[in-house]
């Protein structure tokens, strides 16, 4: 399997699993978390797969801190919109697997241990910003907002996507589309100065 470069270069996640743990999938519980992970849970790399993992990146550092494993099932993950509304869920799914959240299908549990079920909330209308991540240790909070527009797209993009979306585009323009479209992913995730401007913290509690 051949993936983009960049793919490699992007933050990786390291995290406490205690459910891991005690089952031995993961030595000491300690597990790493890539973008290639999260571009394999949605099928497909954009800007809102590196957003919502930019999100999650910062979100966790601003509630552990630089030095602390976070803790998978430890964290509460909410989403200001309904699951169905534009990206939201796609949002909701990385950040919820990075975290170990589930919503009410999730994991109950053993022996009332372990516990994922619940961890995952949509539609928190009241909520400042685009999602908020809550330990459930210490009920400290923090929200976010997402802002892509901190890296613009090519003018020549959207042509080409629309092009190669009707099947009308050469194969040295569907490869220019997919290469500008990857471009701004890869200034996302690999340009370490823009990554608070894209997520950005709107309220801590």
């Amino acid at each position: 399997m051949k993936t983009p470069e960049f793919f490699q270069r992007a933050p990786v996640f390291r995290l406490y699993d205690p459910l891991g743990d005690f089952l031995g999938a993961f030595e000491e519980g300690i597990v790493e978390i890539g973008y290639l992970d999260c571009v394999k849970l949605a099928g497909h790399s954009c800007p809102t797969v590196a957003g919502a993992f930019l999100l999650t990146h910062r979100g966790l550092r601003e509630l552990y801190g630089p030095d602390s494993l976070p803790e998978r099932s430890k964290v509460r993950v909410e989403l200001r919109e309904a699951k169905h509304l534009g990206v939201t869920g796609v949002i909701g799914n990385v950040a919820a697997f990075i975290c170990g959240a589930g919503d009410e299908g999730g994991f109950s549990g053993i022996g009332g241990a372990f516990n994922r079920r619940g961890l995952l909330h949509y539609g928190i209308h009241e909520m400042i910003g685009d999602i908020r991540f809550t330990r459930l240790d210490t009920e400290a909070s923090v929200s976010l907002r997402l802002d892509t527009s901190a890296v613009a797209a090519s003018p020549e993009m959207m042509p080409l996507m629309q092009k190669t979306l009707k099947g009308e585009a050469l194969p040295e323009e569907a490869a220019k589309f997919r290469e500008l479209w990857q471009a701004r992913v890869e200034a996302m995730l690999t340009t370490p100065e823009l990554w608070e401007r894209i997520a950005v913290v709107t309220d801590r509690s």
